[in-house]
């Protein structure tokens, strides 16, 4: 059996204060002086830690924005002018989807490489949108050999990329045909391309060596590959505008990525001259097409397909007021498996459909290539909305066999996703003044928190192998089917059979 695979990590203390959410206010016109004050025994030590820095910079101790929120201050004054208040720096960072607390949590990662635990329990929703509405079986919990940090058990996340053989023909006792070439990444994590607003030369190095270093592959543009990167060295995906990059260096890269267009099986065909043993990754946006696209590709000899939600996980639908239907997927001939017929829409609200989050759009990807028999032979990433290292486990639930992040490795580095570079101000953290060392170290970090708890995950749900995971949605809960078998009966709608005018 292999060692186990393990990301080593170090402590990489933020360069900026962080932004803390909960804050101590102090009505100083009416403290008694008290000898004993409660700030002095705070059991974090924020008060003592951070009274110089804060008395320079103010003059007195007014705001603790690191506060734990244990409130044993707050209680035992004796004058009771210590309340308990929300950060206003707080709401002002983060969006609906990359909320405060995702940023807050990634800080820690990052700077730690460590789980988050608050010790104080969940007390958020157990249900919202998109992979909220996904809940992991974890029955398994139970056993004590299921402890996949500290436990005797091996759990396995490495995956195989690449296209694979539908059978397996042999003659005199060998192989009949070679296999296609394949890469193994320990960690069902890629790196997807930086986005335009952090797609700095230190800030993709920075990307490229953390990928490397943790034996995974991170995407770059074939022209804005940094001075220093190497292709093969630092595990570089390139991604081609057409073949003709295909050739010199980009040609001793393991896997390139090329985007769908009309002659893309020709595109393709041409980097595999170059290189055969090259891998091509196709790099698909989210579509309501897309299901019946990726199924046509992997049948023209696709290896890798790369669907790409937007930052928030919602596929693209354009044309909202009139939407195209979404495409049949191709027939096959005789011996395949009949197809379903559409579901017909829960309201007449329905006819106007919005843009689906990539829960639902990796079923429905996974499930037209199980039913037209060709989900073994391609392998598929998913990229876009990816935040937390529990939307890795739920994407791959889904049909995924790895993902792709990008907005979380700039999170690491302290972005705060404030909006002011959008607006041309300055950054509060100065993204233009990286070290790359501590850049590498926080992206590492980061990805060391997130395979801690994808094993946790998997381990809990019984589950030792993460090719195992994908599609396992047995494994998994869906609000929505929960309510309607819970409450449907009492206040659901009389559904009509499928196929009944």
């Amino acid at each position: 059996m292999p060692p186990k695979y393990h990301i080593h990590t170090a402590a990489a203390a933020p360069r900026v204060r962080p932004v803390g959410k909960l804050g101590i206010v102090d009505w100083r016109e009416d403290c008694s002086s008290c000898h004993n004050c409660v700030k002095r025994a705070c059991i974090y030590g924020f008060y003592r830690d951070e009274y110089d820095t804060l008395r320079e910079a103010s003059g007195y101790l007014d705001y603790i924005y690191q506060c734990k929120g244990c409130l044993n201050c707050v209680q035992s004054c004796t004058k009771g002018i210590l309340t308990r208040v929300i950060n206003p720096e707080y709401r002002r960072i983060g969006d609906e989807y990359y909320t405060a607390d995702i940023l807050l949590s990634t800080w820690f990662q990052a700077e730690t490489g460590r789980i988050p635990v608050s010790g104080a329990g969940y007390g958020g929703p157990f249900s919202g949108p998109g992979f909220d509405a996904m809940w992991t079986d974890m029955s398994e919990i139970v056993r004590p050999t299921r402890d996949g940090i500290h436990g005797r058990e091996y759990i396995s996340t490495s995956v195989d990329i690449g296209r694979k053989l539908a059978h397996l023909s042999f003659t005199d006792g060998r192989l009949a045909q070679s296999p296609p070439p394949l890469l193994e990444c320990p960690l069902p994590i890629l790196f997807d391309v930086v986005p335009q607003r952090w797609r700095r030369p230190a800030i993709v190095a920075a990307v490229a060596k953390a990928a490397a270093e943790i034996g995974s592959y991170s995407v770059i543009h074939a022209g804005e590959i940094p001075a220093g990167i190497s292709i093969d060295q630092h595990h570089v995906v390139p991604w081609l505008d057409s073949a003709e990059q295909a050739q010199g260096g980009v040609a001793a890269a393991a896997m390139a990525m090329i985007s769908d267009s009309d002659d893309v099986a020709a595109v393709q065909a041409a980097i595999k001259r170059e290189n055969p043993e090259q891998i091509v990754a196709i790099r698909v946006p989210a579509t309501p097409r897309s299901a019946a696209r990726i199924v046509e590709l992997v049948r023209g000899g696709a290896e890798v397909l790369h669907l790409v939600f937007d930052a928030h996980g919602r596929e693209q639908a354009p044309g909202a007021e009139n939407p195209s239907p979404p495409a049949p997927l191709p027939q096959r001939g005789e011996g395949s498996f009949p197809l379903p017929p559409a579901p017909l829409p829960q309201s007449e609200e329905a006819s106007q459909p919005q843009p689906r989050h990539a829960r639902d759009v990796i079923r429905e990807v996974h499930r037209a290539l199980v039913r037209d028999g060709t989900r073994d032979l391609a392998t598929l990433v998913v990229s876009g909305g990816i935040a937390q290292p529990e939307h890795v486990t739920k994407a791959i639930l889904c049909g995924a066999d790895l993902v792709a992040i990008d907005i979380p490795l700039a999170v690491a580095l302290e972005c705060r996703l404030c909006g002011q570079c959008d607006r041309d101000e300055t950054c509060p953290v100065d993204m233009d003044d990286l070290d790359p060392a501590y850049a590498v170290r926080r992206i590492v970090n980061l990805l060391g928190a997130w395979h801690q708890q994808l094993i946790e995950m998997m381990g809990a749900m019984g589950v030792r192998e993460v090719r195992r995971l994908r599609g396992e949605t047995g494994r998994s809960m869906f609000f929505e089917d929960l309510e309607r078998d819970t409450f449907g009966r009492l206040f659901g709608k009389p559904q009509q059979p499928q196929g009944v005018a």
